[in-house]
């Protein structure tokens, strides 16, 4: 079962999508989802066979509370931009900060993070150097975003994974 199935969960998970975006419980669309979710959890193996090593994973709670504490604040300060409520006009800048972060999976979490706060988004990583560049849409301080990422973010997630 290992063999035709190396991510049962992901097939599962992959079949169950393709049900819900065909609204639909049909014989033929039920063995198109387990074909997908076969074919495609097999094609999982050739993309990466090694699974993180999670070595703090209480360090996840605080960093899933600290997460959504960001984007509710960025949701509100967003929200306050839209509807214009602040009178200034806000001035969008990059950031470049470096991280001493390395893990793949931690950099795959970072740019998630990062892009699920509104007005800010993963401009680009340089793997050479370690710096990161960021898009904030309202720039305000340059050096709250920096200590934003490091300590806030980069911190745990190093906890997480390295």
């Amino acid at each position: 079962m290992k063999r035709l199935f190396p991510y049962p969960f992901l097939a599962v998970m992959l079949m169950g999508l393709w049900l819900l975006l065909n609204q639909s419980l049909a014989p033929l669309d039920l063995l198109i989802g387990a074909v997908l979710g076969a074919v495609l959890s097999r094609v999982m193996l050739l993309l990466d066979p090694n699974p993180p090593n999670i070595k703090r994973p209480k360090a996840i709670i605080r960093l899933f509370f600290i997460v959504a504490y960001d984007v509710i604040r960025s949701n509100f300060a967003m929200a306050r931009i839209i509807l214009r409520l602040d009178r200034r006009k806000p001035s969008s800048g990059f950031v470049n900060i470096p991280l001493q972060m390395r893990n793949r999976y931690g950099l795959a979490a970072l740019a998630t993070i990062i892009t699920s706060a509104p007005g800010t988004f993963w401009a680009a990583y340089d793997t050479r150097s370690g710096v990161l560049t960021i898009h904030v849409l309202d720039l305000v301080d340059e050096a709250h975003w920096l200590k934003t990422i490091k300590w806030r973010y980069e911190g745990l997630l190093m906890e997480i994974f390295e």
